[in-house]
């Protein structure tokens, strides 16, 4: 079970990665730029999640779609994000790997091309 700290931990060695906020929750960014945040109580009361933390990453927008269908239930969408990149992630019901590995490509799709390039192999 995930919560955000872990998300902080699992981010942390990445380069410029700082602690803040985005739309008033607890965000990670890169640069200023926003990768991920929690979603606020105004977020939860559009969808059913009752009390689970739920956490928005970017994604490839050709992506989505196969990270929805090979989801167990943890990633999933909201109306809200239609025709965006960007996947929600039930922190309590997500494999560790699996999260680490979203909020390192969302980070990759926010952080500014200087640092892209400190990860040649991505």
């Amino acid at each position: 079970m995930a919560t955000f700290d872990d998300v902080v931990r699992l981010c942390e060695h990445l380069p410029e990665v700082s602690v803040s906020t985005s739309y008033a929750t607890p965000a990670l960014k890169v640069r200023d730029k926003a990768f991920c945040r929690l979603w606020g109580e105004r977020d939860r009361s559009k969808r059913d999640v009752g009390d689970a933390e739920v956490l928005v990453v970017f994604c490839e927008i050709d992506e989505k779609e196969f990270l929805l269908k090979e989801s167990d239930g943890s990633i999933f969408t909201a109306p809200h994000y239609d025709g965006h990149g960007a996947v929600l992630i039930r922190l309590g019901d997500v494999e560790e790997e699996l999260l680490a590995s979203l909020l390192f490509e969302s980070y990759l799709l926010r952080a500014p091309a200087s640092i892209r390039r400190q990860f040649p192999d991505s």
